[in-house]
């Protein structure tokens, strides 16, 4: 046999056996956040609270208790969470909010939230109001630039 075949085979194997270590690993991962999130749905409970302000920050700079800072991995310690200060009834709190609605929070606003924990679920509004409506995102530079570019062109937009 040549080198090159015994280098192509080497590499094959390797490659079935990190698809096979991924799979196993992606099984595991969705098990765990399944478990998560139905503790989640077993804890919820329903808040009316007024939400002073809403940033994405650090978790070390977020204001969060101690403990959970102590229970977070080192490696999110440095990423950023949407986090939301909210004074439900006489406290001011510190609060996390899922990120897919995050941008239909609205600060300065007195709502009904679903929260489980420091975990903020779903945001009403106190009046009726759903605002789960996420305003559509800010598109960037390049598809602003191929969208002029194509105008000028006189093709169609992209979507």
């Amino acid at each position: 046999m040549k080198t090159w075949m015994i280098v192509l085979i080497v590499i094959a194997v390797v490659l079935i056996a990190l698809i096979v270590t991924l799979y196993f690993l992606g099984k595991k991962a969705q098990k765990k956040q399944q478990q998560q999130q139905e503790m989640l749905e077993a804890n919820k409970q329903t808040v009316s609270m007024l939400i002073i302000d809403k940033k994405k920050m650090k978790l070390k700079d977020s204001g969060l208790p101690q403990m959970v800072l102590d229970q977070t991995p080192k490696l999110m310690r440095g990423s950023k969470l949407p986090i939301i200060k909210a004074k439900v009834g006489p406290q001011i709190m510190s609060l996390i909010c899922d990120d897919k609605i995050f941008d239909s929070v609205p600060v300065k606003k007195e709502v009904k939230a679903v929260v489980s924990g420091i975990y903020v679920l779903n945001v009403k509004g106190l009046h009726g109001k759903q605002t789960d409506v996420v305003p559509p995102k800010k598109k960037s530079r390049f598809k602003q630039a191929l969208e002029m570019a194509q105008e000028k062109a006189g093709a169609k937009p992209l979507k």
